[in-house]
């Protein structure tokens, strides 16, 4: 577990990526299709490591919404609709590769 603050989240429609920078210097991307599969929603982790859904077909989903949520999260709004999971700092950090 980290520390650092997201600084910038850029959301690139084009490239269907997010961008993060974090106050600690370090950059990571994170495409879309990942955040869509990976979501960390009761519906796609299930409430044990046995219960996860595996999520195909997101290839062009698309990211419509992004909410702050305290200063720990964001809340991502897909273009499937998808939109229950909260995605924490540390959480991006990781599917970036930065921790």
């Amino acid at each position: 577990m980290t520390n650092a603050w997201p600084t910038k989240l850029d959301f690139s429609r084009s490239r269907k990526v997010l961008t993060m920078t974090f106050d600690d210097g370090q950059t990571g991307e994170v495409s879309y299709e990942l955040l869509r599969t990976e979501s960390p929603s009761a519906e796609v982790q299930g409430h044990a490591p046995e219960q996860k859904q595996i999520v195909t077909g997101k290839e062009n989903v698309g990211v419509v919404a992004a909410n702050p949520v305290g200063r720990y999260a964001v809340q991502i709004v897909f273009d499937d609709g998808h939109d229950s999971g909260l995605f924490t700092w540390d959480y991006l950090r990781a599917l970036a590769g930065l921790n």
